[in-house]
């Protein structure tokens, strides 16, 4: 239950941070490069605090830099791809990105789903592949490389989570450590240097809460998840990102959004009935640190 709970959660905060970066990037309140770099800065103090106050003393960053620079590689193609993307859209891009990934890499680490979740998986890239063909309202491909560019980062550092005991700890650290990428790119697009007060409330939002906290949750839920129902479950994100979009941003529910949608959801339903493969990632290799 514990692991269900956290999982659910890991999943809103994501769904926020689509929701919150389109709003703030939408109506050009903040531009691309602070927005990353303000929401790692949040994440980072509010992650540095919370492990302080737990354990009544500042230690030594954990995490390492190769995750730190996977964090990054997530965080700033997000950023600029979200100015051409809404959140539904660039919700789906992303997740579909992300299970690719997962899915590939933990095939080449030993895991072998069960024929179920292979169906659900097809489906569900059907639908990805469905919503992203040419058409009337297809997404910006410019918009569209750099949210799949952005999701392979993160299945990525997802699982480099797998497998340790201080979920607070790592997170932490790799956002400390991904902030001096972040400053550079930063200082490189000083010339389109924009922050108003809306915009730096709503990056300290996804940093702090939907982006620090969430990524500590979705860690922990990581312990006891499959690295294929890991990548399957997050498909859920774009319909609660899409519904978020249409609720908060005004923006519409196209028909191709829709049966996208459905598509997907059916896979992710599909793959998550099936009986648990014998063959996981919580096996060898689970206590290794960062490695994939």
């Amino acid at each position: 239950m514990f692991t269900i709970v956290c999982t659910l959660l890991a999943l809103m905060a994501f769904a926020a941070n689509s929701v919150l970066c389109r709003l703030a990037l939408g109506q050009e309140s903040i531009d691309p490069a602070s927005f990353s770099t303000i929401r790692l800065c949040a994440g980072a103090a509010t992650l540095v605090l919370i492990q302080g106050w737990r354990t009544g003393a500042w230690s030594r960053p954990a995490g390492s830099w190769f995750s730190a620079s996977m964090l990054f590689l997530y965080a700033i193609p997000f950023s600029f791809a979200y100015v051409q993307l809404e959140a539904g859209s660039g919700a789906l891009i992303l997740f579909g990105a992300v299970q690719l990934t997962m899915i590939i890499l933990a095939l080449m680490r030993g895991e072998r789903p069960h024929v179920w979740q292979w169906m659900g998986f097809g489906l569900a890239i059907g639908g990805l592949i469905y919503f992203l063909s040419p058409g009337l309202s297809a997404p910006s491909p410019t918009g569209a490389a750099l949210m799949a560019i952005s999701g392979c980062a993160w299945g990525v550092y997802s699982l480099l989570g797998k497998g340790h005991a201080n979920p607070l700890e790592r997170t932490a650290g790799n956002f400390l450590r991904a902030l001096p990428f972040t400053l550079v790119v930063s200082w490189w697009m000083l010339p389109d240097l924009k922050i108003e007060l809306r915009g730096f409330i709503l990056a300290v939002a996804s940093g702090a809460i939907a982006s620090g906290i969430g990524y500590v949750l979705w860690y922990q839920a990581l312990q006891k998840l499959t690295a294929t129902r890991a990548a399957v479950v997050q498909l859920s994100v774009p319909v609660i990102a899409a519904a978020g979009g249409v609720l908060f941003l005004s923006e519409t529910m196209s028909l191709r959004l829709v049966v996208a949608g459905v598509v997907v959801l059916g896979g992710v339903g599909l793959a998550l009935a099936a009986r648990k493969p014998t063959d996981t990632l919580q096996g060898k290799n689970s206590g290794e640190p960062d490695r994939i």
